[in-house]
This record gives C-alpha cells, sequence and structure tokens, in this order.
C-alpha cells in the first residue's frame, strides 16, 4: 500500500467497494462516477503508478481479465461497443497515478467522445518514428 492512494485504500478494503472480480493481483470495482453505467475500473492489486511499472505477467494477465469483463458486459447489457481506457501519465488525463484500466460499455449515438482530431506524417516520417522505435524493443 502507497501512502494516500484511493486505489490502495480500495484494495485493502479501507474505502467500500462494488467489486465486480478479484483474484491475487487485480480487482475490478464499479466506478462511482460512471462515464456510462455499467463502468468498471480494473485496479493492480500492487501498486504501481502506470503501465510502465507493471510487470510482464501482470500486463498480460490485465489484458485476458479485461476481455473477459469486456464479455460480461456486452452479454448483461448488451451494449453495441466497449472503450479500454488506460492512461499513463497527465498529459494523458491520468488523474490517480495506481495502474488501471476503466471498461466503459458503449451505445450507437450515446453521445460520449473519447476521440482526437486525426494528424498526419510527412513523407517517410512514420518509417523513420517505427525504426526508432523498433531498435528500442
Amino acid at each position: 500500500m502507497q501512502g494516500n492512494c484511493i486505489f490502495c485504500k480500495i484494495n485493502a478494503g479501507e474505502i467500500p467497494s462494488a467489486t465486480v472480480y478479484e483474484d491475487e493481483n487485480f480487482k475490478v470495482i464499479m466506478d462511482i462516477s460512471p462515464a456510462a453505467k455499467g463502468h468498471m475500473i480494473m485496479l493492480s492489486k500492487r501498486h504501481c503508478a502506470n503501465l510502465l511499472e507493471l510487470d510482464d505477467e501482470s500486463a498480460a494477465s490485465a489484458l485476458i481479465i479485461a476481455r473477459k469483463l469486456a464479455r460480461a458486459l456486452k452479454e448483461e447489457l448488451n451494449c453495441d461497443g466497449i472503450n479500454l481506457v488506460q492512461n499513463n501519465g497527465e498529459a494523458s488525463g491520468q488523474t490517480v497515478f495506481h495502474f488501471h484500466i476503466h471498461l466503459i460499455p458503449r451505445y450507437d449515438n450515446d453521445q460520449m467522445s473519447l476521440g482526437w482530431t486525426p494528424g498526419k506524417y510527412e513523407d517517410g516520417e512514420a518509417a523513420t518514428f517505427a525504426a526508432a522505435l523498433a531498435a528500442r524493443l
């Protein structure tokens, strides 16, 4: 547990939550300020600020669990789509610095927006970025 981290307190049971799923590495709760009914948050049990601090095994497990949750949302709510939102760093919109994934049910014409204005690359720029990033893997 890390200091005043609200998600650590939820994991420890100090703050009540409506739990959907829990195992040794993750706890999934209903978001108390949902973007849509059914909005869940998957919290890592181990405090780490973001995806970059998560170990490989936990990162892989998180996506498997998210897929199971997404299927449950689809079956229960008959939603038209599901957003998985995972922000890393303040510039990305992260406000709680503890790894978590939002699962948000979406419906045709729901008026919710998670988009951006598309940009473009100059000639050869995408290939240059791709090569530089690939070299870091």
